[in-house]
This record gives C-alpha cells, sequence and structure tokens, in this order.
C-alpha cells in the first residue's frame, strides 16, 4: 500500500478540489458559512502545466465561478512568501476588473472571494492576533468598520496551524482543517462523519494510488525544495558579500580616517613647531615676558621658560 498523498501539497490540493468540482463547492460553503451557500462551481483553471509544477513562486490555485457568477480563488500555502498579500489582492483585483466588456454596466459586476488555507502562522504580535485563525478583509471604513463598500472584493484566511491548536468548536471548518492537520492518523480522521471530508480522504487514496499522480506530486514538492534551497542559497550569499564588502569598506574606511588623522597630527605638530620657532625669536628680543609669549604663540607658560632655559646665555 503506498504512502498517502499530502493534500497541502498545492499540486495534490489542486486535483483534489479542481477535478471534483461538488467537493469544491462543499469546502466553500464551509469555510464561510456565515454566507449564502452555493450550489454549484465551474472550475475555470482545471489543468496543470509542466512549467507550472517547476515553476518558482507560483502557487497552484483553483479558480472557480458559481451560479450567480461569482469568482473563488481557492489555494493552500505552506510557505510565507514575501509580498504574499499583495499577489493574492491583485489576482483577487484582476479578477475582478477583468469581468466587465467594454460597455458593460457596473451592476453586472460578481464578486471576487479569496478563500486562502495557510499552513502557518501569519498573524501573531498581540494576544488577540494568537487566539484569531480565521480572517475576512473586506472594504470597510477605518473608524466606523459597519459601513462597507459590500464585499465584491475579499479575502479569507484560515491559519491551519493555529485553528488546530486552538481546537475549534465543533464544526464542518473544524472538520476540514483536521483533514489538512491529521490525514495521516486514521485514528482521528475515522472519527470524523463529515461527508465531505469522508470523500476527500477516498480521493486521496484514490490518488495516492496513481503512479503519474505520485510521481508529479514528488515533482512539485522537489521543485519547493529546490527554490526554498536557492532562496537560502541567495541570502547565504548575500550576507557573504555583505560581510566581505563591509570589511573592505571598513578597511578603506579605516585608512582613510588614519590618514585623516595623520594629516590633522601633522598639522597640529606643524603649528606648534612654528609657535616654538616664534617664541624663540621673541625671547631674542629679550623685551617680553613668558606670559606674554605664551599669549602670542598659544604656547604654556611652561613650555615658555622650558624654552627659554635653553636660551644661551
Amino acid at each position: 500500500m503506498h504512502a498517502l498523498l499530502d493534500p497541502t501539497n498545492d499540486y495534490v490540493f489542486k486535483r483534489l478540489f479542481a477535478e471534483a468540482p461538488a467537493l469544491l463547492v462543499s469546502l466553500i460553503n464551509d469555510l464561510r458559512p456565515d454566507l449564502p451557500t452555493i450550489a454549484r462551481v465551474e472550475v475555470l483553471n482545471p489543468t496543470i502545466t509542466p512549467d507550472e509544477l517547476s515553476g518558482k513562486h507560483i502557487i497552484l490555485d483553483v479558480l472557480a465561478r458559481d451560479g450567480q457568477g461569482d469568482c473563488y480563488n481557492v489555494e493552500i500555502q505552506v510557505r510565507r512568501y514575501g509580498a504574499w498579500h499583495q499577489r493574492g489582492l491583485y489576482y483577487l483585483a484582476r479578477t475582478l476588473g477583468t469581468q466587465l466588456n467594454s460597455g458593460e454596466d457596473y451592476q453586472a459586476l460578481r464578486a471576487a472571494v479569496g478563500i486562502h488555507l495557510l499552513d502557518f502562522d501569519l498573524f501573531t504580535e498581540t494576544a488577540e492576533e494568537r487566539q484569531q485563525a480565521q480572517w475576512r478583509f473586506e472594504m470597510r471604513d477605518e473608524k466606523q468598520p459597519h459601513i462597507t463598500l459590500g464585499n465584491l472584493l475579499q479575502l479569507n484566511l484560515i491559519e491551519l496551524k493555529k485553528a488546530d491548536r486552538l481546537g475549534l468548536t465543533a464544526s464542518p471548518l473544524r472538520d476540514w482543517i483536521t483533514f489538512f492537520k491529521h490525514w495521516r492518523e486514521d485514528s482521528i480522521m475515522t472519527k470524523i462523519t463529515h461527508e465531505p471530508v469522508q470523500q476527500a480522504m477516498h480521493r486521496i487514496r484514490e490518488l495516492s494510488a496513481d503512479e503519474e499522480a505520485r510521481r508529479l506530486a514528488f515533482v512539485r514538492e522537489r521543485a519547493l525544495h529546490d527554490e526554498v534551497s536557492f532562496l537560502n542559497e541567495a541570502r547565504r550569499e548575500g550576507l557573504q558579500e555583505g560581510l566581505q564588502k563591509g570589511r573592505l569598506e571598513g578597511r578603506l574606511e579605516g585608512r582613510l580616517e588614519g590618514r585623516q588623522e595623520g594629516e590633522e597630527i601633522g598639522l597640529q605638530k606643524g603649528q606648534h613647531l612654528k609657535a616654538i620657532n616664534t617664541a624663540r625669536n621673541l625671547l631674542k628680543l629679550g623685551v617680553l615676558t613668558n606670559e606674554q609669549i605664551a599669549q602670542s604663540t598659544g604656547l604654556s607658560v611652561a613650555e615658555v621658560e622650558k624654552l627659554r632655559l635653553e636660551q644661551p646665555h
């Protein structure tokens, strides 16, 4: 018996839901239960190209449209990219903005809804953030959040690890979270009675028995590992280059500072010698006192006294 494929692998995730629209409908309804239930969807990007499997910074998503024309971008992410939220907003905005043909009424616009499952903790700065795992972002006023421009542009996030730790109340949402976090554990999965999750487990077993699906899942996993390795290597090289550059700049700066310091010391010595010579000449005149010569040259009285003792009698 083959080991089960990981549903958090985005290739497996897309095969799981893009090839089973009814299962995708259940997932969407369960992940956003306080919004109107949808009955069916059309998957708009059912295929996966070879370039997508090995492409850098590509997340294999499922783009679908329901019977009312609302569009859904559903995806799973296992690592946090630097601009993950900009990317999500960009694709949602593009989905919204490309709906209308020339001359069509804005009233024909339908919602663009993002549903992103994150297999990492995202919001962790405050105690309140650490106690929340499900988020919805819409167009709302900052001071009066109950004033909204509607939910035509909506991004839903679920932090899977955090949600699993928090132990949400029994619900279809919790069953899906359990599926994505504990799919290997029969003792846990057999307790779930939610039919769509059981169907998802059945499809995972079917995909896991398909040699080609296993091969492509491995290709995708290898590409993701390679990407992480390349990024880490780039960071290490950047750090090393930064250290080398820092050392070089430090040496140059040290030389420059040393040169400047030397020039300053030399100038000071030159000025001091000039003052000494001036004081000697004034002493030869035999007119001024030590205090007057010190005031005129900038030397100390003790230095002038020493110079006077050196004068030939």
